[in-house]
């Protein structure tokens, strides 16, 4: 049986965090484009799911610091990406995630 793969099927685990990925720039402020090899990996993404958060040692849960929507700011080769449809995502844990962007 083939499982198919989308946002909505996707349901993260403890501390994890699913974040959509936003698009890098690819043309410099100089005005040169620039070839997929030669970008950077993105930091800067939306968080389309939360897990139920991390376990303490007494067995309760801790609240996730982040909620779906939230635009977040992440180390840089944290997580696992994954790619749905054309659109990129990574799955990483909480601690990963570094500032929530307003």
């Amino acid at each position: 049986m083939a499982t198919t793969l989308n946002v909505s099927t996707v349901k993260p685990l403890g501390d994890r965090v699913f974040i959509k990925v936003s698009a890098k720039e690819a043309k410099t402020a100089g005005g040169i484009f620039l070839p997929d090899t030669a970008k950077e990996k993105p930091q800067v993404g939306e968080v389309a799911a939360v897990g139920p958060g991390k376990r303490s040692e007494n067995g309760s849960r801790q609240e996730p610091e982040v909620k779906v929507g939230d635009k977040v700011l992440y180390s840089k080769y944290a997580g696992t990406d994954v790619k749905i449809a054309d659109d990129d995502y990574i799955l990483l844990a909480e601690k990963d995630i570094l500032a929530i962007v307003s």
